[in-house]
Protein backbone atom coordinates (compact mmCIF):
# COMPACT_ATOMS: atom_id res chain seq x y z
CA UNK A 1 0.00 0.00 0.00
CA UNK A 2 2.85 2.31 0.80
CA UNK A 3 4.46 1.64 -2.59
CA UNK A 4 1.17 2.22 -4.44
CA UNK A 5 0.69 5.50 -2.58
CA UNK A 6 4.18 6.66 -3.48
CA UNK A 7 3.57 5.83 -7.16
CA UNK A 8 0.33 7.83 -7.19
CA UNK A 9 2.11 10.74 -5.56
CA UNK A 10 4.88 10.61 -8.21
CA UNK A 11 2.35 10.61 -11.06
CA UNK A 12 0.55 13.54 -9.43
CA UNK A 13 3.84 15.41 -9.20
CA UNK A 14 4.51 14.87 -12.94
CA UNK A 15 1.02 16.08 -13.83
CA UNK A 16 1.58 19.12 -11.65
CA UNK A 17 4.84 19.89 -13.45
CA UNK A 18 3.10 19.56 -16.86
CA UNK A 19 0.25 21.78 -15.71
CA UNK A 20 2.70 24.37 -14.38
CA UNK A 21 4.49 24.43 -17.78
CA UNK A 22 1.22 24.97 -19.68
CA UNK A 23 0.19 27.65 -17.22
CA UNK A 24 3.54 29.39 -17.68
CA UNK A 25 3.15 29.45 -21.50
CA UNK A 26 -0.42 30.75 -21.16
CA UNK A 27 0.72 33.47 -18.75
CA UNK A 28 3.50 34.41 -21.15
CA UNK A 29 1.08 34.78 -24.07
CA UNK A 30 -1.23 36.89 -21.93
CA UNK A 31 1.69 39.04 -20.81
CA UNK A 32 2.87 39.61 -24.39
CA UNK A 33 -0.66 40.48 -25.51
CA UNK A 34 -1.00 43.00 -22.71
CA UNK A 35 2.39 44.49 -23.59
CA UNK A 36 1.39 44.90 -27.25
CA UNK A 37 -1.90 46.52 -26.21
CA UNK A 38 -0.11 48.99 -23.97
CA UNK A 39 2.38 49.85 -26.72
CA UNK A 40 -0.45 50.30 -29.21
CA UNK A 41 -2.32 52.61 -26.83
CA UNK A 42 0.82 54.61 -26.26
CA UNK A 43 1.49 55.14 -29.94
CA UNK A 44 -2.12 55.41 -31.07
CA UNK A 45 -2.23 59.20 -30.72
CA UNK A 46 1.05 59.56 -32.58
CA UNK A 47 -0.10 57.25 -35.34
CA UNK A 48 -3.17 59.42 -35.81
CA UNK A 49 -0.93 62.46 -36.36
CA UNK A 50 1.31 60.40 -38.64
CA UNK A 51 -1.18 60.47 -41.53
CA UNK A 52 -0.55 58.04 -44.36
CA UNK A 53 -2.00 60.49 -46.84
CA UNK A 54 0.48 63.28 -46.11
CA UNK A 55 3.67 61.20 -46.04
CA UNK A 56 4.99 59.24 -48.98
CA UNK A 57 6.95 56.77 -46.88
CA UNK A 58 4.64 56.81 -43.84
CA UNK A 59 3.46 53.21 -44.46
CA UNK A 60 7.08 52.19 -44.77
CA UNK A 61 7.92 53.92 -41.49
CA UNK A 62 4.92 52.24 -39.86
CA UNK A 63 5.95 48.85 -41.19
CA UNK A 64 9.48 49.42 -39.89
CA UNK A 65 8.05 50.31 -36.47
CA UNK A 66 5.89 47.20 -36.48
CA UNK A 67 8.92 45.20 -37.59
CA UNK A 68 10.93 46.54 -34.65
CA UNK A 69 8.11 45.65 -32.25
CA UNK A 70 7.85 42.24 -33.86
CA UNK A 71 11.59 41.70 -33.46
CA UNK A 72 11.37 42.67 -29.79
CA UNK A 73 8.46 40.30 -29.19
CA UNK A 74 10.21 37.64 -31.20
CA UNK A 75 13.34 38.05 -29.11
CA UNK A 76 11.35 37.77 -25.88
CA UNK A 77 9.54 34.69 -27.14
CA UNK A 78 12.80 33.14 -28.26
CA UNK A 79 14.34 33.79 -24.85
CA UNK A 80 11.33 32.31 -23.10
CA UNK A 81 11.17 29.26 -25.34
CA UNK A 82 14.89 28.75 -24.98
CA UNK A 83 14.54 29.03 -21.21
CA UNK A 84 11.71 26.50 -21.19
CA UNK A 85 13.75 24.27 -23.45
CA UNK A 86 16.74 24.45 -21.12
CA UNK A 87 14.49 23.81 -18.12
CA UNK A 88 12.87 20.80 -19.74
CA UNK A 89 16.27 19.53 -20.81
CA UNK A 90 17.55 19.90 -17.26
CA UNK A 91 14.51 18.01 -16.02
CA UNK A 92 15.23 15.17 -18.41
CA UNK A 93 18.86 15.20 -17.33
CA UNK A 94 17.73 15.16 -13.69
CA UNK A 95 15.51 12.15 -14.27
CA UNK A 96 18.32 10.31 -16.04
CA UNK A 97 20.67 11.14 -13.18
CA UNK A 98 18.14 9.87 -10.60
CA UNK A 99 17.89 6.62 -12.54
CA UNK A 100 21.65 6.36 -12.71
CA UNK A 101 22.10 7.00 -8.98
CA UNK A 102 19.31 4.57 -8.13
CA UNK A 103 20.93 1.81 -10.16
CA UNK A 104 24.30 2.62 -8.56
CA UNK A 105 22.68 2.43 -5.11
CA UNK A 106 21.36 -1.05 -5.86
CA UNK A 107 24.75 -2.09 -7.27
CA UNK A 108 26.56 -0.90 -4.13
CA UNK A 109 24.06 -2.80 -1.96
CA UNK A 110 24.77 -5.95 -3.95
CA UNK A 111 28.52 -5.40 -3.53
CA UNK A 112 28.07 -5.03 0.25
CA UNK A 113 26.02 -8.19 0.50
CA UNK A 114 28.46 -10.21 -1.63
CA UNK A 115 31.54 -8.94 0.22
CA UNK A 116 30.18 -9.52 3.75
CA UNK A 117 28.99 -13.01 2.88
CA UNK A 118 32.39 -13.84 1.41
CA UNK A 119 34.08 -12.56 4.57
CA UNK A 120 31.80 -14.67 6.70
CA UNK A 121 32.83 -17.78 4.81
CA UNK A 122 36.52 -17.11 4.08
CA UNK A 123 37.51 -14.56 6.77
CA UNK A 124 39.44 -12.73 4.05
CA UNK A 125 40.28 -9.20 5.24
CA UNK A 126 40.30 -7.94 1.67
CA UNK A 127 36.61 -8.77 1.35
CA UNK A 128 35.97 -6.80 4.49
CA UNK A 129 37.79 -3.83 2.90
CA UNK A 130 35.63 -4.28 -0.19
CA UNK A 131 32.60 -4.18 2.04
CA UNK A 132 33.76 -0.94 3.61
CA UNK A 133 34.30 0.68 0.18
CA UNK A 134 30.90 -0.54 -1.06
CA UNK A 135 29.26 0.71 2.14
CA UNK A 136 30.84 4.18 1.72
CA UNK A 137 29.80 4.26 -1.96
CA UNK A 138 26.27 3.21 -0.94
CA UNK A 139 25.96 6.06 1.55
CA UNK A 140 27.41 8.54 -0.96
CA UNK A 141 24.93 7.46 -3.64
CA UNK A 142 22.13 7.54 -1.07
CA UNK A 143 22.95 11.12 -0.10
CA UNK A 144 23.15 12.19 -3.76
CA UNK A 145 19.89 10.45 -4.54
CA UNK A 146 18.21 12.03 -1.53
CA UNK A 147 19.37 15.44 -2.71
CA UNK A 148 18.14 14.82 -6.26
CA UNK A 149 14.69 13.67 -5.10
CA UNK A 150 14.30 16.41 -2.56
CA UNK A 151 11.18 17.80 -4.20
CA UNK A 152 9.51 14.43 -4.84
CA UNK A 153 7.81 13.14 -1.68
CA UNK A 154 7.10 9.72 -3.16
CA UNK A 155 10.75 9.11 -4.02
CA UNK A 156 11.83 10.29 -0.56
CA UNK A 157 9.51 7.76 1.02
CA UNK A 158 11.03 5.05 -1.14
CA UNK A 159 14.48 6.15 -0.01
CA UNK A 160 13.39 5.92 3.62
CA UNK A 161 12.29 2.32 2.98
CA UNK A 162 15.69 1.56 1.43
CA UNK A 163 17.46 3.19 4.38
CA UNK A 164 15.43 1.17 6.87
CA UNK A 165 16.11 -2.06 4.97
CA UNK A 166 19.83 -1.27 4.89
CA UNK A 167 19.90 -0.38 8.59
CA UNK A 168 18.05 -3.54 9.60
CA UNK A 169 20.41 -5.65 7.50
CA UNK A 170 23.48 -4.06 9.06
CA UNK A 171 22.15 -4.40 12.60
CA UNK A 172 20.93 -7.97 12.25
CA UNK A 173 23.69 -9.46 10.12
CA UNK A 174 26.71 -7.28 9.41
CA UNK A 175 27.47 -6.45 13.03
CA UNK A 176 27.42 -10.11 14.03
CA UNK A 177 29.66 -11.05 11.09
CA UNK A 178 32.21 -8.39 11.98
CA UNK A 179 32.01 -9.39 15.67
CA UNK A 180 32.54 -13.04 14.73
CA UNK A 181 29.40 -14.27 16.41
CA UNK A 182 27.55 -15.10 13.20
CA UNK A 183 27.29 -18.77 12.28
CA UNK A 184 28.45 -19.82 8.82
CA UNK A 185 25.39 -21.97 8.52
CA UNK A 186 23.17 -18.89 8.86
CA UNK A 187 23.37 -16.91 5.64
CA UNK A 188 20.57 -14.36 5.38
CA UNK A 189 21.86 -13.31 1.99
CA UNK A 190 18.62 -12.03 0.53
CA UNK A 191 17.34 -9.91 3.36
CA UNK A 192 19.06 -6.80 1.82
CA UNK A 193 19.25 -7.07 -1.95
CA UNK A 194 15.89 -8.62 -2.80
CA UNK A 195 13.69 -6.21 -0.81
CA UNK A 196 15.80 -3.32 -1.93
CA UNK A 197 15.54 -4.41 -5.56
CA UNK A 198 11.76 -4.20 -5.43
CA UNK A 199 11.90 -0.69 -4.01
CA UNK A 200 14.49 0.42 -6.58
CA UNK A 201 12.36 -1.04 -9.34
CA UNK A 202 9.44 1.04 -8.10
CA UNK A 203 11.63 4.15 -8.07
CA UNK A 204 12.91 3.46 -11.58
CA UNK A 205 9.39 2.96 -12.92
CA UNK A 206 8.37 6.25 -11.35
CA UNK A 207 11.34 8.05 -12.91
CA UNK A 208 10.67 6.39 -16.27
CA UNK A 209 7.16 7.76 -16.22
CA UNK A 210 8.37 11.23 -15.26
CA UNK A 211 11.15 11.00 -17.88
CA UNK A 212 8.62 10.12 -20.57
CA UNK A 213 6.44 13.07 -19.63
CA UNK A 214 9.37 15.44 -19.60
CA UNK A 215 10.60 14.16 -22.94
CA UNK A 216 7.15 14.86 -24.34
CA UNK A 217 7.32 18.36 -22.88
CA UNK A 218 10.74 18.83 -24.42
CA UNK A 219 9.39 17.68 -27.78
CA UNK A 220 6.43 20.06 -27.46
CA UNK A 221 8.76 22.96 -26.71
CA UNK A 222 10.89 22.02 -29.73
CA UNK A 223 7.76 22.00 -31.87
CA UNK A 224 6.77 25.40 -30.47
CA UNK A 225 10.24 26.68 -31.26
CA UNK A 226 10.04 25.38 -34.85
CA UNK A 227 6.54 26.84 -35.22
CA UNK A 228 7.82 30.23 -34.04
CA UNK A 229 10.62 30.09 -36.59
CA UNK A 230 8.14 29.26 -39.37
CA UNK A 231 5.85 32.03 -38.15
CA UNK A 232 8.78 34.47 -38.15
CA UNK A 233 9.66 33.54 -41.72
CA UNK A 234 6.02 33.94 -42.75
CA UNK A 235 5.70 37.34 -41.07
CA UNK A 236 8.98 38.50 -42.62
CA UNK A 237 7.84 37.34 -46.07
CA UNK A 238 4.50 39.07 -45.68
CA UNK A 239 6.20 42.25 -44.47
CA UNK A 240 8.68 42.32 -47.34
CA UNK A 241 5.94 41.61 -49.89
CA UNK A 242 3.72 44.30 -48.45
CA UNK A 243 6.55 46.84 -48.46
CA UNK A 244 7.46 45.99 -52.05
CA UNK A 245 3.83 46.33 -53.13
CA UNK A 246 3.57 49.59 -51.22
CA UNK A 247 6.75 50.98 -52.79
CA UNK A 248 5.54 50.01 -56.24
CA UNK A 249 2.13 51.57 -55.70
CA UNK A 250 3.26 54.78 -54.00
CA UNK A 251 6.66 55.34 -55.62
CA UNK A 252 7.38 53.28 -58.75
CA UNK A 253 4.05 53.76 -60.55
CA UNK A 254 3.86 57.54 -59.89
CA UNK A 255 7.50 58.02 -60.93
CA UNK A 256 6.94 55.96 -64.08
CA UNK A 257 3.91 58.12 -64.90
CA UNK A 258 5.98 61.22 -64.14
CA UNK A 259 8.67 60.00 -66.55
CA UNK A 260 6.14 59.37 -69.31
CA UNK A 261 4.57 62.79 -68.88
CA UNK A 262 8.02 64.40 -68.79
CA UNK A 263 8.89 62.72 -72.07
CA UNK A 264 5.64 64.06 -73.53
CA UNK A 265 6.57 67.53 -72.27
CA UNK A 266 9.97 67.21 -73.88
CA UNK A 267 8.20 66.39 -77.14
CA UNK A 268 6.26 69.63 -76.82
CA UNK A 269 2.96 68.25 -75.48
CA UNK A 270 2.73 70.64 -72.56
CA UNK A 271 -1.05 70.30 -72.38
CA UNK A 272 -0.68 66.87 -70.73
CA UNK A 273 -0.95 66.90 -66.95
CA UNK A 274 0.26 64.48 -64.31
CA UNK A 275 -3.09 64.35 -62.53
CA UNK A 276 -1.61 62.95 -59.31
CA UNK A 277 -4.02 64.19 -56.63
CA UNK A 278 -2.60 62.65 -53.45
CA UNK A 279 -1.32 64.89 -50.67
CA UNK A 280 2.03 63.18 -50.19
CA UNK A 281 5.40 64.42 -51.44
CA UNK A 282 4.93 63.07 -54.98
CA UNK A 283 1.47 64.62 -55.11
CA UNK A 284 2.84 68.02 -54.11
CA UNK A 285 5.71 67.64 -56.60
CA UNK A 286 3.22 66.71 -59.34
CA UNK A 287 1.14 69.78 -58.50
CA UNK A 288 4.19 72.03 -58.77
CA UNK A 289 5.24 70.41 -62.06
CA UNK A 290 1.72 70.79 -63.49
CA UNK A 291 1.76 74.48 -62.58
CA UNK A 292 5.22 74.87 -64.15
CA UNK A 293 4.06 73.11 -67.33
CA UNK A 294 1.03 75.38 -67.51
CA UNK A 295 3.17 78.49 -67.06
CA UNK A 296 5.72 77.29 -69.62
CA UNK A 297 2.96 76.54 -72.10
CA UNK A 298 1.47 79.98 -71.52
CA UNK A 299 4.84 81.65 -71.99
CA UNK A 300 5.51 79.48 -75.05
CA UNK A 301 2.20 80.49 -76.61
CA UNK A 302 2.92 84.13 -75.82
CA UNK A 303 6.44 83.80 -77.26
CA UNK A 304 5.10 82.11 -80.40
CA UNK A 305 2.54 84.86 -80.77
CA UNK A 306 5.22 87.55 -80.43
CA UNK A 307 7.51 85.69 -82.83
CA UNK A 308 4.70 85.37 -85.32
CA UNK A 309 3.96 89.07 -84.99
CA UNK A 310 7.64 89.84 -85.47
CA UNK A 311 7.87 87.56 -88.49
CA UNK A 312 4.75 89.11 -89.96
CA UNK A 313 6.27 92.53 -89.40
CA UNK A 314 9.55 91.51 -91.02
CA UNK A 315 7.70 89.97 -93.95
CA UNK A 316 5.56 93.08 -94.40
CA UNK A 317 8.56 95.41 -94.15
CA UNK A 318 10.51 93.23 -96.57
CA UNK A 319 7.71 93.43 -99.11
CA UNK A 320 7.45 97.17 -98.59
CA UNK A 321 11.20 97.70 -98.85
CA UNK A 322 11.73 95.53 -101.91
CA UNK A 323 9.71 97.76 -104.25
CA UNK A 324 11.71 101.02 -103.66
CA UNK A 325 14.98 99.08 -103.66
CA UNK A 326 14.16 97.55 -107.05
CA UNK A 327 13.21 100.99 -108.33
CA UNK A 328 16.52 102.40 -107.07
CA UNK A 329 18.45 99.59 -108.77
CA UNK A 330 16.60 100.17 -112.02
CA UNK A 331 17.54 103.84 -111.80
CA UNK A 332 21.20 103.44 -110.78
CA UNK A 333 22.08 101.00 -113.57
CA UNK A 334 20.97 103.32 -116.45
CA UNK A 335 22.70 106.26 -114.76
CA UNK A 336 25.99 104.30 -114.60
CA UNK A 337 25.52 103.27 -118.24
CA UNK A 338 25.12 106.95 -119.26
CA UNK A 339 21.42 106.84 -120.12
CA UNK A 340 20.94 110.25 -118.50
CA UNK A 341 24.12 111.76 -119.76
CA UNK A 342 27.82 111.30 -119.22
CA UNK A 343 29.00 110.63 -115.64
CA UNK A 344 32.45 111.64 -114.48
CA UNK A 345 34.64 109.35 -112.46
CA UNK A 346 33.82 110.93 -109.10
CA UNK A 347 30.08 110.52 -109.52
CA UNK A 348 30.60 107.06 -111.03
CA UNK A 349 32.37 105.90 -107.85
CA UNK A 350 29.61 107.40 -105.70
CA UNK A 351 26.85 105.80 -107.78
CA UNK A 352 28.68 102.45 -107.78
CA UNK A 353 28.81 102.50 -103.97
CA UNK A 354 25.09 103.31 -103.94
CA UNK A 355 24.44 100.43 -106.32
CA UNK A 356 26.42 97.94 -104.21
CA UNK A 357 24.67 99.03 -101.02
CA UNK A 358 21.34 98.74 -102.80
CA UNK A 359 22.21 95.21 -103.95
CA UNK A 360 23.15 94.18 -100.40
CA UNK A 361 19.88 95.52 -99.08
CA UNK A 362 17.99 93.68 -101.82
CA UNK A 363 19.82 90.47 -100.92
CA UNK A 364 18.97 90.95 -97.23
CA UNK A 365 15.33 91.60 -98.06
CA UNK A 366 15.21 88.53 -100.32
CA UNK A 367 16.73 86.42 -97.56
CA UNK A 368 14.18 87.71 -95.07
CA UNK A 369 11.37 86.89 -97.45
CA UNK A 370 12.75 83.39 -98.08
CA UNK A 371 13.14 82.79 -94.34
CA UNK A 372 9.56 83.91 -93.74
CA UNK A 373 8.34 81.66 -96.55
CA UNK A 374 10.11 78.58 -95.12
CA UNK A 375 9.02 79.27 -91.56
CA UNK A 376 5.42 79.78 -92.65
CA UNK A 377 5.00 76.89 -95.09
CA UNK A 378 8.01 74.60 -94.73
CA UNK A 379 8.73 72.96 -98.09
CA UNK A 380 5.28 73.36 -99.67
CA UNK A 381 6.60 75.74 -102.33
CA UNK A 382 9.47 73.46 -103.44
CA UNK A 383 9.63 72.20 -107.01
CA UNK A 384 10.66 68.54 -106.81
CA UNK A 385 12.80 67.08 -109.60
CA UNK A 386 15.79 64.71 -109.92
CA UNK A 387 18.94 66.50 -108.88
CA UNK A 388 21.89 66.67 -111.30
CA UNK A 389 24.84 67.13 -108.99
CA UNK A 390 27.27 67.90 -111.81
CA UNK A 391 25.13 70.75 -113.07
CA UNK A 392 24.40 72.09 -109.57
CA UNK A 393 28.05 72.12 -108.51
CA UNK A 394 29.40 73.52 -111.79
CA UNK A 395 26.92 76.42 -111.88
CA UNK A 396 27.63 77.22 -108.22
CA UNK A 397 31.39 77.24 -108.92
CA UNK A 398 30.98 79.49 -111.98
CA UNK A 399 28.95 82.00 -109.99
CA UNK A 400 31.43 82.04 -107.10
CA UNK A 401 34.31 82.54 -109.54
CA UNK A 402 32.49 85.59 -110.94
CA UNK A 403 31.98 87.07 -107.49
CA UNK A 404 35.37 86.35 -105.91
CA UNK A 405 38.77 86.96 -107.45
CA UNK A 406 40.66 83.77 -106.60
CA UNK A 407 43.88 82.26 -107.92
CA UNK A 408 42.44 78.75 -107.52
CA UNK A 409 38.82 77.96 -108.21
CA UNK A 410 36.99 75.26 -106.20
CA UNK A 411 37.62 71.63 -107.09
CA UNK A 412 34.68 69.24 -107.52
CA UNK A 413 34.64 65.54 -106.61
CA UNK A 414 31.49 63.56 -107.46
CA UNK A 415 31.29 59.86 -106.77
CA UNK A 416 30.28 57.55 -109.59
CA UNK A 417 26.91 55.77 -109.73
CA UNK A 418 25.04 57.86 -107.20
CA UNK A 419 21.36 57.00 -106.55
CA UNK A 420 18.61 59.42 -107.53
CA UNK A 421 17.74 62.24 -105.15
CA UNK A 422 14.67 64.43 -105.64
CA UNK A 423 14.60 68.08 -104.60
CA UNK A 424 14.33 71.68 -105.70
CA UNK A 425 17.40 72.18 -107.89
CA UNK A 426 17.51 75.95 -107.48
CA UNK A 427 17.20 75.75 -103.69
CA UNK A 428 19.86 73.03 -103.34
CA UNK A 429 22.12 74.99 -105.67
CA UNK A 430 21.51 77.99 -103.44
CA UNK A 431 22.75 75.98 -100.44
CA UNK A 432 25.88 74.86 -102.28
CA UNK A 433 26.48 78.38 -103.52
CA UNK A 434 26.08 79.83 -100.03
CA UNK A 435 28.54 77.33 -98.55
CA UNK A 436 31.01 78.05 -101.37
CA UNK A 437 30.61 81.80 -100.84
CA UNK A 438 31.37 81.41 -97.12
CA UNK A 439 34.40 79.22 -97.92
CA UNK A 440 35.70 81.78 -100.45
CA UNK A 441 35.31 84.60 -97.94
CA UNK A 442 37.45 82.93 -95.24
CA UNK A 443 40.00 81.06 -97.39
CA UNK A 444 43.11 82.77 -98.83
CA UNK A 445 42.96 83.20 -102.67
CA UNK A 446 45.74 80.63 -103.20
CA UNK A 447 44.22 77.94 -100.97
CA UNK A 448 42.13 75.05 -102.31
CA UNK A 449 38.38 74.78 -101.79
CA UNK A 450 36.80 71.41 -102.52
CA UNK A 451 33.26 70.18 -103.13
CA UNK A 452 32.57 66.50 -102.63
CA UNK A 453 29.38 64.54 -103.34
CA UNK A 454 29.26 60.91 -102.20
CA UNK A 455 26.98 58.19 -100.88
CA UNK A 456 26.60 58.00 -97.09
CA UNK A 457 25.31 54.81 -95.53
CA UNK A 458 23.53 53.63 -98.69
CA UNK A 459 20.41 55.74 -98.13
CA UNK A 460 21.70 59.32 -98.06
CA UNK A 461 23.77 61.64 -100.25
CA UNK A 462 26.41 63.74 -98.52
CA UNK A 463 27.58 67.05 -99.98
CA UNK A 464 30.67 68.61 -98.36
CA UNK A 465 32.35 71.99 -98.88
CA UNK A 466 35.82 72.26 -97.39
CA UNK A 467 37.72 75.49 -96.91
CA UNK A 468 41.17 76.45 -95.61
CA UNK A 469 40.06 79.24 -93.32
CA UNK A 470 40.72 79.84 -89.62
CA UNK A 471 38.13 77.31 -88.49
CA UNK A 472 35.23 77.61 -86.07
CA UNK A 473 35.60 77.47 -82.26
CA UNK A 474 33.65 74.65 -80.62
CA UNK A 475 31.43 77.05 -78.70
CA UNK A 476 30.26 78.65 -81.98
CA UNK A 477 29.32 75.46 -83.83
CA UNK A 478 25.86 75.12 -82.34
CA UNK A 479 25.04 78.77 -83.05
CA UNK A 480 26.13 79.03 -86.69
CA UNK A 481 22.82 77.84 -88.11
CA UNK A 482 20.71 80.24 -86.06
CA UNK A 483 19.34 83.53 -87.28
CA UNK A 484 21.55 86.63 -87.23
CA UNK A 485 24.62 84.66 -86.10
CA UNK A 486 28.00 85.22 -87.75
CA UNK A 487 31.03 83.11 -87.20
CA UNK A 488 34.53 84.32 -86.49
CA UNK A 489 36.19 85.85 -89.58
CA UNK A 490 32.83 86.67 -91.24
CA UNK A 491 32.83 89.92 -93.19
CA UNK A 492 29.51 91.60 -94.03
CA UNK A 493 26.07 89.98 -94.24
CA UNK A 494 23.33 89.74 -91.64
CA UNK A 495 23.82 86.17 -90.42
CA UNK A 496 20.89 84.67 -92.36
CA UNK A 497 22.73 82.58 -94.96
CA UNK A 498 23.42 79.45 -92.91
CA UNK A 499 20.05 79.70 -91.19
CA UNK A 500 18.36 79.74 -94.60
CA UNK A 501 20.55 76.80 -95.70
CA UNK A 502 19.35 74.82 -92.73
CA UNK A 503 15.72 75.67 -93.52
CA UNK A 504 16.18 74.48 -97.11
CA UNK A 505 17.96 71.24 -96.13
CA UNK A 506 15.43 70.43 -93.39
CA UNK A 507 12.57 71.06 -95.86
CA UNK A 508 14.19 68.39 -98.08
CA UNK A 509 14.35 65.91 -95.15
CA UNK A 510 18.10 66.27 -94.60
CA UNK A 511 20.53 67.55 -91.99
CA UNK A 512 23.35 70.10 -92.10
CA UNK A 513 26.39 70.15 -89.83
CA UNK A 514 29.93 71.50 -89.60
CA UNK A 515 33.26 69.89 -88.67
CA UNK A 516 36.10 72.18 -87.74
CA UNK A 517 39.61 72.38 -86.36
CA UNK A 518 41.01 75.77 -85.43
CA UNK A 519 43.77 76.85 -87.77
CA UNK A 520 43.11 74.08 -90.30
CA UNK A 521 39.80 75.03 -91.85
CA UNK A 522 36.19 73.90 -91.87
CA UNK A 523 33.95 71.40 -93.63
CA UNK A 524 30.30 72.27 -93.98
CA UNK A 525 28.24 69.30 -95.11
CA UNK A 526 24.63 68.38 -95.55
CA UNK A 527 22.81 65.15 -96.35
CA UNK A 528 19.70 64.43 -98.40
CA UNK A 529 17.72 61.18 -98.39
CA UNK A 530 17.84 58.94 -101.43
CA UNK A 531 14.47 59.20 -103.16
CA UNK A 532 14.51 56.02 -105.28
CA UNK A 533 16.37 52.75 -105.46
CA UNK A 534 19.98 52.84 -106.58
CA UNK A 535 20.21 53.91 -110.23
CA UNK A 536 23.58 53.73 -111.88
CA UNK A 537 22.60 56.03 -114.73
CA UNK A 538 21.45 58.76 -112.34
CA UNK A 539 24.96 59.22 -110.92
CA UNK A 540 27.68 61.29 -112.46
CA UNK A 541 31.20 59.93 -112.33
CA UNK A 542 33.09 63.03 -113.29
CA UNK A 543 35.38 65.40 -111.50
CA UNK A 544 35.50 67.91 -114.37
CA UNK A 545 32.92 69.57 -116.61
CA UNK A 546 32.89 70.89 -120.22
CA UNK A 547 33.82 74.51 -120.85
CA UNK A 548 35.53 74.74 -117.44
CA UNK A 549 39.26 75.10 -116.84
CA UNK A 550 41.36 72.15 -115.84
CA UNK A 551 42.26 71.48 -112.25
CA UNK A 552 45.20 73.91 -112.29
CA UNK A 553 42.74 76.72 -112.97
CA UNK A 554 39.97 75.48 -110.69
CA UNK A 555 38.13 72.32 -111.84
CA UNK A 556 39.76 69.12 -113.04
CA UNK A 557 38.62 66.86 -115.87
CA UNK A 558 38.47 63.13 -116.21
CA UNK A 559 36.74 60.20 -114.54
CA UNK A 560 37.10 59.67 -110.81
CA UNK A 561 36.08 56.06 -110.06
CA UNK A 562 34.41 55.99 -106.64
CA UNK A 563 36.60 58.52 -104.80
CA UNK A 564 36.70 57.92 -101.08
CA UNK A 565 34.76 60.14 -98.73
CA UNK A 566 37.24 62.48 -97.13
CA UNK A 567 36.25 63.36 -93.57
CA UNK A 568 37.60 66.89 -93.49
CA UNK A 569 37.90 67.97 -89.91
CA UNK A 570 37.14 71.62 -90.61
CA UNK A 571 34.23 74.10 -90.52
CA UNK A 572 33.20 77.47 -91.94
CA UNK A 573 31.33 80.62 -91.06
CA UNK A 574 27.74 81.81 -91.28
CA UNK A 575 26.81 84.78 -93.36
Amino acid sequence: MQLVGSREQGAGSARAVNFDLRLTIYDLRLLLLMSLMSVFKKWRSRLRQFSLKNRLFAPLYLSCLLLILFLIVQGCLNLLVENLHQQAFSWVTHSLLVEQKTEQLLSHALDQQTSIRGYLITKDKELLDNYDRANNAFHSSFKSLKTLTKGDQGQLEQLQIIESIHTIWQDSFVQSVIAGTASKTYLPGKILFDPMRDVVKTMLQHEEKILSQRQQQLQQISQIKAALEVFNVFIASVGVSWNLWLLRKRVEIPLRHLTQVSQAWRAGKLEIRLGYTTSDEIGRLASVLDEMAAEIRQRQEYSQMRNQQLEDLISALSHDLRTPLLATRNTLRPMLNGAFGSVDETWREILEEYRQSNEQLLKLVDNLLDVSRYEAGGGQHLNWEPLDWAKICSQAVELICQIHDRQRTPTIYIAASLPTVYGDRLEIQRVVQNLLDNAARVSPPDKEITIEVCLLGGDRIKVSVRDRGPGVPPYEKDKLFHRFIQGRGRRGGAGLGLYLCRQIVVAHGGTIEVDSLLGEGSTFWFTLPVSLAFDGEAGVGRSGFPNLPVRESGVGRGEVPNPPVRESGVGGVGN
